[in-house]
């Protein structure tokens, strides 16, 4: 009898598996905008960096009030293309440029209603962003070949608005001229960000 007791004292006093960490779930945004709400799904999993930098600039409200300012309609194609928004540059509502995640790191692709950062050059991405209305493989990195194209970040994906986003990929243009990327792409009326929040 007294070893039995031994045997569960020392079952008791056995330290116990070290419980296994969950993977983070992924968190859920509201875009209200004049054009009606997109609930977009972050990949915080594979996309780590990038989510935390989208989701400081929801939390401490540095997107309210900003807007969607750019369509980008494929030439060839009706009804694709992607639509960019964001601080615009603003310096009072940036933070600091974050490391880019190349979609053959994350495993992401810009497929329709992907969701990713605007940038200039790797590792300069702050708070602009786009989303895609149609796949958009051109926009995913492609190490290796020539240039070694790094792409760009995708970081989630459209769960709901999908209407809403082809809306304003449809919204009235400013015609312009020059060289510029975004020539003819320039939404002539942006249309506004009035809140973003984490519903998740």
């Amino acid at each position: 009898m007294i070893r039995i007791f031994a045997s569960l004292a020392l079952l008791l006093l056995a330290p116990m598996p070290a419980a296994v960490a969950a993977p983070p779930a992924p968190a859920r945004v509201v875009l209200e905008t004049t054009a009606g709400p997109i609930t977009i799904e972050l990949a915080t999993r594979q996309a780590p960096i990038t989510t935390r930098n989208f989701l400081a600039y929801v939390d401490q409200k540095k997107l309210d009030g900003t807007s969607f300012y750019r369509a980008a309609r494929t030439p060839r194609t009706k009804g694709l293309g992607f639509i960019q928004g964001g601080i615009r540059h603003t310096i009072s509502r940036a933070l600091p440029p974050i490391a880019h995640e190349p979609t053959s790191k994350t495993g992401l692709k810009h497929l329709d209603g992907t969701i990713s950062m605007a940038r200039t050059r790797p590792g300069s991405a702050m708070g602009d962003f786009f989303i895609t209305v149609g796949p958009m493989p051109s926009m995913d990195a492609k190490p290796g070949g020539p240039g070694d194209n790094l792409g760009y970040a995708a970081f989630g994906r459209v769960v709901s608005g999908m209407p809403v986003v082809r809306k304003i990929l449809a919204a009235p243009t400013v015609a312009q001229k020059g060289k510029s990327a975004m020539v003819g792409q320039m939404i002539a009326d942006p249309i506004r960000i009035t809140s973003a929040r984490r519903v998740r």
